[in-house]
């Protein structure tokens, strides 16, 4: 009797263990409707920091009398993995935010500081869903809390996988990330290739 008792102690403590480790595994950071669209992560303020760019273009034209700063936001399982590698792991949700840039308000008579949001767009790793490069991007769109994945085809998606420094990103923008690419040696052939012309062309 003793011995039974025992064991049903056992078997409820171990059930009501895998109970607790089940209901605490961590939600992953990319969240997906049943028709495959991409639920926008509501709390991206909250995840990692990268960097911030100001009235950037990919394109040589002259500067635009609007200003916008571009802040990128990274889930923390995804910024701890490329800590260690110099690569992304799968899972990986990065948050492009698009803010105006004001000149004067408030106390400030000089440079730019944010204000409204203009628009945000997330860059996803998956490789079981996305299988051209694991990469897919989600334009988010006024009104909508769900978007589609834009067409493998898609500006985005091409100027990424040819000028992206790591795993078709701009890491070359994120300058406390560069130094581990490096050292890890995961800079993309590409990037490296487009590096070197530029630097023999004197560019």
């Amino acid at each position: 009797m003793h011995l039974r008792k025992t064991a049903a102690v056992l078997a409820m403590a171990a059930a009501t263990g895998l109970g607790l480790a089940a209901s605490a595994a961590p939600k992953s950071a990319a969240q997906f409707t049943a028709d495959g669209k991409l639920v926008f992560p509501a709390d991206y303020r909250t995840w990692v920091y990268l960097s911030t760019g100001l009235d950037m273009s990919y394109r040589d034209t002259a500067p635009g009398v609007n200003h916008a700063f571009d802040s990128v936001f990274v889930n923390r399982e995804a910024y701890e993995g490329y800590t260690k590698t110099g690569t992304w792991p799968n899972g990986t949700v990065m948050v492009l935010e698009v803010r105006k840039g004001q000149s004067k308000g408030s106390i400030n008579q000089a440079g730019v500081f944010q204000t409204d949001l203009l628009g945000a767009e997330v860059h996803v790793k998956d490789t079981a869903r996305f299988k051209k490069d694991g990469w897919a991007f989600f334009p988010r769109r006024a009104g909508e809390e769900a978007s589609k994945a834009l067409p493998e085809t898609s500006d985005c998606n091409v100027c990424h996988e040819q000028h992206g420094a790591v795993d078709t990103t701009f890491v070359q923008f994120y300058p406390t990330l560069m130094p581990k690419a490096q050292e890890m040696k995961t800079l993309a052939a590409s990037y490296l290739a487009e590096e070197a012309a530029k630097a023999a062309s004197g560019k």
